[in-house]
C-alpha cells in the first residue's frame, strides 16, 4: 500500500552527469539486485518451518515498502506486532496504513501455512497487532488458496502504464469474492467517467501533498535509488519498481530534487489512471486497528486474486491520506459516512522490477 510515488522522469539525461562508468555500475548492481531478489521469493518449502512462513509474511504490500511488522514465533503460534520505528507519522499520522499493512503481512501468513499443511486461526489483538495460531484439527481448504499461495512471491505494486483493456465480468466477480473479509466492504469502479472521477481526486490529493515540505522529506527517506542502497536496506520504494533508472546514491537526491515536480507527477497519474481498467475501494466497518488489519487482509486477497488472474495493482491513497477528500471518495464508493481505508487501481501491464524485503532476522522478535 501502501505506496507509490514514480520519481525522476527526467532521470536518464541526469544520468550522463554520472558519465558511463555510472552507467556501467548501476548495470552490474542491477544484476546482482535481481538475483537478491529472486532469492527472497523462493518457492516456500513444506518443510521450512515458521521462518519460512515468516518469510513469505513479509511479501506483503506495505506503506511506502516500510514493513512496520515485527514477528514473535512459538511452537503454537505466530505473533505479528507493529514496529512503531518504521512509522510514516507524515503521510499517516494515525498509523492507519500501519495496521493495514500488518494485515497484509497476516493474510500472507495465514494463507501460506493452510497451504503448506498448517493451518490456523487469527485472533485480533488490537493495537498489539494480531496472533496465527496453528491448529490442531484439519481446517477445510479454501478452493481459491492455493491459487493466492501460488501468487504470493509474484505479486507486486506495479506503478506504470496499464493497457487500457477492460477486465472480464467473470474476472470482477472473482476479484470481489477473492477479498472477501468479515467486517470489510469493497467497492469496484469500472464505468470511466467514475473513474476519472477517482483520478480528479488522487490528483488533488497529489497536489496536496507535495505542497507540504515534511510530506517531501519523509517521502524521499525512503527512497531507494541504487541497488546498491536496496540491497541493504532491504525496505523503501526502489526506483526501477516505479520505472524509473537505478542511480548511484550520490546522484538520486539531485536527479529527485530536479524532475520531482506537481505537474509532472498530476500528468504522470492522470496517464497511470487513464489507463486503468478499474479502482478497487476498500472501507472497514469498523474505525481502528482491529477494522484496519481486516482490510489489510482483504486488501492482500484482492492483490493476490488479481496476480493469479494475471492482473496489476497499484495504491493511489491520496484520496485517503488527505483528510479533504475522503467524504467524495466515500461517495463514489457508496460507503455513506465511513472513511474509506485503501484505494487500488487495476488492469493489464507487464510485471516491473520487485521491491526489497528486509531478511526474517531484521523482523523476528525475541
Amino acid at each position: 500500500m501502501l505506496t507509490r510515488r514514480g520519481i525522476l522522469a527526467g532521470g536518464a539525461a541526469v544520468l550522463a552527469l554520472g558519465g558511463a562508468g555510472v552507467t556501467l555500475s548501476t548495470r552490474l548492481a542491477a544484476d546482482r539486485y535481481a538475483a537478491f531478489a529472486a532469492y527472497l521469493r523462493e518457492p516456500l518449502k513444506p518443510s521450512g518451518g515458521s521462518r519460512d512462513l515468516i518469510r513469505y509474511a513479509t511479501l506483503a504490500a506495505s506503506g511506502h515498502n516500510t514493513q512496520p511488522w515485527q514477528f514473535r514465533e512459538s511452537a503454537q503460534a505466530i505473533a505479528v506486532t507493529p514496529d512503531l520505528s518504521r512509522r510514516t507519522p507524515v503521510v499517516d499520522p494515525d498509523d492507519h496504513h500501519l495496521y493495514v499493512s500488518l494485515g497484509c503481512a497476516l493474510e500472507n501468513l495465514a494463507i501460506a501455512a493452510g497451504a503448506t499443511g498448517r493451518p490456523g486461526e487469527v485472533t485480533d489483538a488490537g493495537e498489539g497487532g494480531a496472533i496465527f495460531t496453528f491448529s490442531s484439527q484439519a481446517a477445510t481448504a479454501d478452493p481459491t488458496d492455493g491459487e493466492l499461495f501460488q501468487a504470493i512471491p509474484l505479486r507486486q505494486s506495479t506503478r506504470s502504464l496499464y493497457d487500457g483493456k477492460p477486465v472480464s465480468a467473470d474476472q470482477l466477480e472473482r476479484l470481489t469474492n477473492g477479498a472477501a473479509v468479515d467486517g470489510v466492504d469493497i467497492a469496484l469502479i469500472t464505468e470511466r467517467p467514475a473513474i476519472d472521477q477517482v483520478r480528479d481526486l488522487v490528483i488533488a490529493g497529489n497536489d496536496a501533498q507535495m505542497a507540504d515540505p515534511a510530506f517531501i522529506r519523509e517521502l524521499k527517506d525512503w527512497l531507494r535509488f541504487s541497488p546498491s542502497a536496496a540491497m541493504r536496506k532491504g525496505d523503501g520504494l526502489y526506483a526501477p519498481a516505479s520505472g524509473n533508472p537505478p542511480l548511484p546514491d550520490w546522484l538520486g537526491p539531485i536527479a529527485f530534487d530536479l524532475a520531482f515536480k506537481p505537474k509532472s507527477e498530476a500528468d504522470k497519474y492522470a496517464r497511470q489512471m487513464d489507463s486503468s481498467a478499474g479502482v478497487a475501494v476498500l472501507s472497514a466497518r469498523e474505525e481502528g486497528p482491529a477494522g484496519w488489519i481486516a482490510v489489510g487482509r482483504a486488501c492482500q486477497r484482492f492483490c493476490l486474486t488479481a496476480t493469479a488472474l494475471g492482473l496489476k495493482t497499484a495504491f493511489v491513497n491520496q484520496p485517503v491520506e488527505v483528510p479533504a477528500l475522503r467524504d467524495d471518495l466515500a461517495a463514489l464508493a457508496g460507503f455513506g459516512a465511513r472513511r474509506p481505508d485503501i484505494v487500488l487501481r487495476f488492469g493489464h501491464a507487464p510485471a516491473m522490477p520487485y521491491s526489497p524485503r528486509c531478511p526474517v532476522d531484521a523482523v523476528l522478535m525475541a
